[in-house]
């Protein structure tokens, strides 16, 4: 069915509804901040359009700041528009409600990956970031990252923002876009802040995540120790 005869037949013209559809699917997820879309061919035949309709309905989705286009590489969704979506991934609360993320690094090592790390890539080193999360500007919980080393020679401890999910994005270049954790129960890493020892005892909250790239590679594990007198794990 060509394009002339959708838009002739159609009350809406046919890149204003194929734009309206990528908007719908970006904003209720099945699109997912990160996605890499497929060839522009390939995605104008799936739809049975012309190249040059998708294009301008492309355009107009990066003109609402909805999509990024990186030459050369493709069109990347881009939901990520406010600081309450930058944290959409992370899961952590307060017992009375949502709470404003933030993050304290205590460490930022680039060593080689230890025996018993999950694979998350092909390089032999990664780098191991160290946190203290806030809630509301409360600790909350205890981060540790590991980054697989293909993604960076260096990183500056000085650019590290409170999201590391943003910080991938805008200084390294690459996306979280899927997540799988695991919870369950933990004592505190040794290598807790002392205050914390001291303060704090017995099971904390725990979670395992590993995170994949917008082209659906590993490139992320984290452990979380979460205080569950406090904090609670929320998936929605």
């Amino acid at each position: 069915m060509s394009d002339s005869h959708h838009e002739l037949s159609g009350r809406v013209p046919l890149v204003n509804q194929i734009t309206e559809m990528l908007v719908r699917d970006i904003k209720t997820g099945v699109l997912p901040d990160g996605e890499r879309l497929p060839p522009e061919r390939n995605m104008a035949e799936g739809l049975n359009i012309s190249v040059g309709t998708l294009r301008k309905a492309l355009a107009e989705l990066e003109n609402r700041g909805l999509l990024t286009r990186i030459q050369g590489s493709g069109n990347y969704v881009n939901s990520t528009l406010d600081e309450h979506n930058v944290y959409a991934l992370f899961r952590l609360e307060l017992v009375d409600g949502p709470a404003t993320p933030s993050a304290r690094l205590l460490s930022l090592d680039h060593m080689d990956k230890p025996s018993g790390l999950p694979d998350i890539g092909s390089a032999t080193k990664a780098f191991r970031f160290r946190r203290i999360r806030h809630l509301n500007q409360r600790e909350a919980a205890l981060e540790e990252i590991w980054l697989d080393g293909r993604h960076a020679e260096h990183i500056d401890a000085a650019q590290v923002t409170d999201s590391l999910y943003r910080f991938y994005r805008d200084v390294l270049g690459f996306r979280i876009t899927r997540v799988q954790d695991r919870v369950g129960v933990g004592r505190l890493p040794d290598w807790a802040p002392e205050a914390w020892q001291q303060r704090y005892g017995g099971d904390w909250g725990f979670v395992e995540r590993l995170s994949r790239d917008q082209d659906g590679e590993l490139a992320e594990y984290s452990r979380t120790w979460f205080d569950p007198e406090h904090v609670r794990f929320v998936s929605r």
